[in-house]
């Protein structure tokens, strides 16, 4: 099992999670936050095209993630798994599209993957998260949410994966020029994670088989990746540079989870 990012922040997310058994490859692609050209653009850079994959996946409605979801789906023939909250947000109900309803803590099957979607406080019509296994490993992800609850700290335990948001710097989102009612909507309870806040998720996460650690979802304004890095390091005492940054134009490129 592996995964990678086509990249990550308020200008488009995607990630594909690849799982292989035996002569069969699983590739599910978790949002579509860019037009169809740069999406297959970006695959390109992973030696991957859209008629590799195998679904598309949704956390929720807002542009940045949903982008060219419904087109790709229906051109390449795609299943496209979604809340039925951001299925009508964005008309996924009449799009003529193979649409797959997903519940809060319903376990879907992809191919070879299994794929959990759960539910977190975010300014959206029903927002999910995921956790993506090939029965061996799990792969977490965690970005566009306000706070944590406790129901995402079970989810996330003992992950061998982790792809956690960390959006803004709460010094740097204070001193920017936003208007205040953005930074209260940013650092709200239904909005984006703080370096601070990642990292107090982090430290209450069971971590005894964690692998890979990923920043993502980074401001481009109200983060640097070196903060990022050195709130997540400090929870693991590690070298900041064992954390990944997910970054807005070139994402990461593979990673694997072998074994378990």
């Amino acid at each position: 099992m592996r995964f990678a990012s086509l990249g990550s922040g308020s200008e488009g997310n995607a990630l594909i999670v690849e799982a292989q058994s035996g002569a069969t490859t699983t590739r599910v692609l978790l949002d579509c936050g860019f037009s169809t050209k740069e999406l297959e653009r970006r695959l390109a850079r992973l030696d991957r095209c859209i008629e590799q994959l195998d679904a598309i996946v949704i956390t929720h409605e807002h542009s940045d993630h949903i982008g060219s979801a419904l087109t790709v789906a229906r051109k390449w023939a795609l299943p496209l798994y979604t809340s039925w909250g951001t299925a009508r947000a964005v008309g996924a109900d009449e799009a003529n599209v193979d649409l797959h309803v997903l519940w809060g803590d319903e376990t879907v099957g992809i191919g070879d993957l299994q794929v959990c979607p759960y539910t977190v406080p975010h300014d959206a019509r029903e927002p999910l998260q995921f956790v993506f296994s090939d029965g061996v490993n799990r792969l977490g992800v965690l970005t566009d949410v306000g706070v944590s609850t406790p129901h995402i700290t079970q989810v996330l335990s003992g992950c061998d994966g982790l792809v956690l948001e960390c959006n803004h710097d709460l010094g740097m989102l204070a001193a920017s020029r936003y208007p205040q009612s953005l930074k209260a909507r940013i650092g709200g309870k239904h909005g984006h994670l703080s370096n601070d806040a990642a990292a107090e998720i982090l430290a209450a996460l069971d971590r005894t088989r964690l692998k890979h650690l990923v920043a993502a979802h980074l401001s481009q304004q109200n983060n640097l990746p070196a903060l990022a890095r050195s709130a997540l390091a400090m929870v693991l005492g590690a070298p900041a540079d064992d954390v990944v940054v997910a970054s807005q134009e070139e994402g990461f490129a593979w990673l694997e989870l072998v074994g378990g």
